[in-house]
């Protein structure tokens, strides 16, 4: 399933409309080269939570949880972009212990791919890609779980909205 989102404000308002589908245990690996729009479908995806604080890159303190305003879903932002310094940067991601709250939080990891995704049975990989300096595509691929029906559930509420729905 992919998506056209026009404008930055379009990819923040994706990931609030990509929240309605998350719970906790969710994993979203989130790929797409620098400046794709990662950490603007995060802070989407927090305010749909519903989080307090801002939501910002977490590439300098690798992972950060934003905790609910209200009764809700933690989230857990983790940025896996500067890990690799050792020869197995999976012992990096073990350091973490993003397993001990995937469980309990909606997970997000910018530049999981090939590292986090072992963390759950069942994940959500979400490529974004530039086509242009405002316009990304973002293409949403389940692996295992629910993630299809959820997903159903988003491109039927989310459509007729200001971003281009297109079935893959």
């Amino acid at each position: 399933m992919s998506f056209v989102l026009p404008t930055v404000d379009d990819t923040r308002a994706f990931g609030v409309a990509l929240a309605q589908v998350l719970r906790a245990g969710d994993l979203l690996v989130l790929t797409g080269p620098l400046g794709a729009g990662k950490t603007a479908l995060t802070q989407g995806i927090g305010a749909g939570l519903g989080v307090a604080g801002d939501v910002t890159s977490p590439t300098f303190v690798i992972a950060r949880v934003h905790r609910p305003l209200r009764d809700g879903v933690p989230l857990v932002h983790a940025d896996a972009y500067r890990l690799g310094g050792v020869s197995d940067p999976r012992a990096e991601v073990d350091d973490l212990d993003l397993d001990a709250s995937v469980d309990d939080s909606v997970t997000v990891v910018e530049w999981g791919e090939g590292l986090v995704e072992q963390l759950t049975d069942a994940y959500l990989e979400v490529r974004i890609d530039r086509r242009d300096d405002d316009t990304r595509t973002v293409d949403l691929v389940p692996h295992a779980g629910d993630w299809a029906t959820r997903l159903g559930e988003l491109e039927r509420d989310y459509a007729g909205r200001t971003v281009t729905a297109l079935r893959s």
